[in-house]
Formats: structure tokens, sequence, C-alpha cells
């Protein structure tokens, strides 16, 4: 399947649902709109990474990725690899010297990651056809 790039274009308060938030990811060089409900600490260690603020101590996705530097294990990638009952699913893409390895995360720990690590964020054609937006 070919992977369709996605990059943060908002985070805001969730519409549909109270206590919630959205963080929508736009299509490179498209139209269409993803937009994902989180809760509020995982949009605010979004918003962290995002506006690069540094906090007095490491918050749990930086602590994740000083882990993973510390053994030389970089996010190539971020894939947004499903979506059932509402739920979207993705798989953080790692590699090391020796090894590539996909591992199960929730979507929005692993858009708090990709920030963090500056990695490309990706989606399959049939999400954005079941959930994706079309902007004018």
């Amino acid at each position: 399947m070919k992977k369709i790039e996605l990059e943060i274009v908002a985070l805001s308060h969730s519409i549909t649902q109270t206590h919630s938030y959205a963080v929508v990811l736009g299509e490179v060089n498209g139209l269409r709109r993803l937009p994902i409900v989180i809760g509020g600490f995982e949009a605010q260690a979004i918003a962290v990474a995002l506006e690069h603020m540094k906090p007095s101590r490491p918050l749990t996705h930086d602590l994740m990725k000083n882990f993973m530097n510390a053994f030389n294990i970089e996010l190539q990638e971020v894939i947004i690899n499903d979506l059932q009952e509402g739920i979207f699913y993705s798989n953080l893409v790692c590699f090391t010297e020796h090894d590539t390895v996909e591992i199960d995360s929730r979507t929005s720990d692993a858009l708090a990651l990709a920030v963090r690590f500056g990695c490309p964020i990706y989606t399959y054609e049939h999400i954005l056809q079941n959930a994706g937006i079309l902007m004018d």
C-alpha cells in the first residue's frame, strides 16, 4: 500500500467530546484533513513538543526519546495503519544498526514521539477515505 504523508496542522478542543482534544493532521501536498480525538494529557505532550518547550523534568515522551537515544534506537516514521470502530491504530517504525522493528502504539503517543524525533507521519488511502475531511 502506498503511504500518504501527513503533518500536524492544528491542536484544539474537541467539539464532539467534552474534556477531549483533537489533533488535526493534514495531507502533505493535499487538501484532506484527518481529525483524531485525544485526551488532555496527550494533547499537552504534543503541544509541549510543538512549541519547543523545555520542562524542568522530562515528560513521559521525553523519557522515551532519551531511552531510545541512549540505546541508539531511531524513530524512522509513524504509520497510522488502521481504523476500527472509530479508534485509530499506529505503529512506530524504529531502527537500530542491525534491525528494523515496528511497535504497536496509541496514535496520540506515536504523534507525541514523532514531533520529538522530527520524523514523518504516514497513513493509507483507506483511512483518509473513511475518516478524512476534504478542505476547500
